[in-house]
């Protein structure tokens, strides 16, 4: 029986790390649920929440799950602290796929927010036609933010009405940054808002903001005790290599 892996995924990193493992294990790839367009991957997909970490911790146990690695999105703060106590309590080896954060360079206007509700309070200050890249999940913080006038890019369409002052666009990464240029040319952007996510596949629009010399207002990443991390998918391969 080959042993079983459980990649807790969700991001392009989950899933190329999931091409990339060989025969040698059985891998199971976990979503959240909240997928319109379900990835083909190999192995099996499991779609849906756990139940917190003691359900997590019981389905460790019934499939006895050799190891984990958290490939999750930087900002999935509740699915890797769960991941991190189910592991411990139940002795299986967790790695984080840990992505690289976007480095600031010459001409970047980068203004930390140290959360939503921060970033939500410095942004009138910063301008008056926000292109707000943050996800669905979090837009709330922005409701009362009446003053600033957004333009609003997800993925699937939301879920309840938005504000009067608020347009939504629909995309899926990854985004260019020519692309990305020309949206915030065409709607007046003056101010970008987005996650300090990392990775190539969303880093088009901080490349666009630099070219037009507009202010990125930037959410910090949540802290997190993850224990064992790698930087890269190659790092994750070798660490499953060595158990």
């Amino acid at each position: 029986m080959r042993p079983k892996l459980l990649i807790l995924g969700g991001t392009s990193e989950a899933a190329t790390l999931a091409r990339r493992i060989g025969g040698e294990l059985d891998v199971v790839t976990s979503l959240a649920g909240r997928m319109t367009t379900i990835p083909d991957l190999p192995g099996r997909l499991r779609v849906g929440g756990f139940g917190g970490a003691e359900g997590l911790s019981r389905y460790l146990q019934e499939e006895r799950i050799a190891a984990v690695i958290d490939a999750t999105h930087p900002f999935a703060r509740h699915i890797s602290a769960h991941a991190l106590e189910a592991c411990r309590t139940m002795g299986v080896p967790l790695l984080t796929l840990l992505r690289a954060p976007w480095p600031k360079e010459e001409g970047d206007r980068r203004i930390v927010a140290a959360d939503m509700a921060d970033a939500a309070r410095q942004l009138p200050s910063l301008g008056s036609r926000a292109f707000l890249t943050i996800g669905r999940q979090e837009l709330d913080a922005f409701r009362d933010v009446l003053q600033v006038w957004f333009l609003v890019r997800m993925i699937d369409p939301p879920s309840q009405p938005l504000p009067e002052n608020w347009q939504v666009i629909l995309g899926r990464p990854p985004f260019d940054a020519d692309n990305d240029r020309r949206i915030m040319k065409e709607h007046g952007i003056d101010v970008l808002v987005t996650k300090a996510s990392g990775g190539a596949a969303t880093h088009g629009k901080i490349l666009a903001a630099r070219q037009l010399g507009l202010p990125v207002l930037m959410i910090e990443r949540p802290q997190t005790n993850s224990g064992a991390s790698a930087a890269s998918i190659d790092e994750a391969l070798a660490w499953l290599n060595n158990l």
